[in-house]
């Protein structure tokens, strides 16, 4: 079992590294990080004394002084050298880096910058480093106006909000589990590599990017519609695009129904995607539920009888709680990385419809069992 430390750990992407980290107990043990050890010598050097691996990811993307940014970035390198240093470590460092590199302009100065002195410490103190340089990250829960465009435009189109291009370029992108992945497998080589060029997934022009999101705006968000997905960019784009919706004001969602003499008619979900649907049955008191996916797309309908869905973030403690009653049957969806239940709190039979976008695969669940 390797020890794994991530500077960062509270960040974008090391956030997401933490969590999937967490999937694989037998394999890695996480060691704890906070941002306040950068100012405390001692606490970075218990940190570093533990790590088999340290994954650098503290930086400063934005600021209104470039020079702050640079001074911060070196600044926080030079810190972990000087730790990796006191305590005689060994460890495998990774560090990120931008593609920025090649830019004339101070971030991307600092980044190289970070990556050389680490690397210079590796060489000369018999350590190991994976000098990380890697493309636009996008994923869920990136904080807008400072990790990425897509973030922005995320947040502003689930808040009500007009999205302006600046400059429509096209852009080299990864996804943040994509990323994640790479990290890993890095991980497990254990292998040196001071340059580490990550390819992108996807290159598309700004406008291309809004389009698509555009379109999530009118047939989901809008519309409940699970839009039309043609490749993996598109289903991680449509992800992205779900963790920005403020779930405690959205959902749930009441169904439109038709009724005449003979009953009510209820569309439950339209589909430019196709997936498995479900029904189920549950009786009074009863749960299902306590887990959480990292890529489906699900929806719970609530037909007949009363139900509790409970939504927690799993590294957060709030628990968003829907009521739901099939007299006006409604639907609440389930955002990726946030552990989900539903529970019969009526005292007649529950009546549920499920829907997610693949059919389950036992070799390749998705599910990760957790206590809302």
């Amino acid at each position: 079992m390797k020890k794994i430390g991530i500077t960062g750990q509270n960040g974008f992407v090391g956030r997401h590294l933490y969590n999937t980290l967490g999937l694989f107990p037998e394999d890695f043990q996480r060691i704890d990080f906070q941002k306040e050890y950068f100012e405390d010598e001692q606490k970075l050097d218990q940190f570093v004394a533990q790590c088999d691996v340290i994954v650098h990811l503290a930086a400063m993307n934005r600021h209104e002084s470039e020079q702050f940014i640079y001074e911060t970035n070196v600044g926080l390198a030079q810190k972990l050298v000087d730790s990796l240093s006191r305590t005689g470590s060994k460890a495998h460092v990774m560090i990120s880096s931008s593609t920025q590199e090649e830019r004339d302009n101070l971030y991307g100065r600092s980044k190289k910058e970070g990556r050389q002195a680490l690397a210079n410490w590796a060489n000369e103190n018999g350590g190991k480093i994976t000098g990380l340089i890697i493309p636009n990250v996008f994923g869920a829960f990136g904080k807008p106006f400072y990790n990425s465009f897509i973030a922005t435009f995320c947040h502003q189109l689930t808040h009500g909000e007009t999205p302006n291009i600046a400059n429509d370029g096209e852009v080299k992108l990864i996804y943040v589990q994509e990323l994640v992945e790479i990290i890993i497998n890095e991980i497990k080589e254990d292998n040196s590599k001071a340059e580490y060029f990550v390819e992108p997934t996807a290159t598309k022009k700004v406008s291309e990017v809004l389009a698509l999101l555009n379109d999530y705006k009118t047939k989901y968000f809008d519309g409940g519609e699970i839009p039309v997905i043609n490749d993996s960019f598109e289903h991680n784009l449509f992800n992205t695009y779900r963790s920005y919706i403020d779930y405690k004001n959205h959902y749930p969602v009441k169904f439109t129904q038709h009724t005449d003499t003979r009953g009510a008619f209820v569309e439950v979900i339209r589909l430019g995607i196709g997936g498995q649907c479900s029904f189920s049955t549950t009786v009074q008191g009863i749960t299902r539920g306590n887990h959480y996916h990292t890529r489906k797309i699900e929806r719970f309908a609530v037909i007949k009888g009363k139900a509790l869905i409970q939504l927690r973030k799993i590294d957060t403690d709030e628990v968003l709680d829907f009521y739901l009653d099939g007299t006006e049957p409604a639907y609440v969806d389930m955002p990726i990385w946030y552990t989900h239940n539903i529970k019969n709190i009526g005292e007649e039979d529950l009546y549920t419809i499920f829907w997610i976008n693949e059919a389950f695969n036992p070799e390749n669940a998705d599910t990760y069992f957790l206590e809302v």
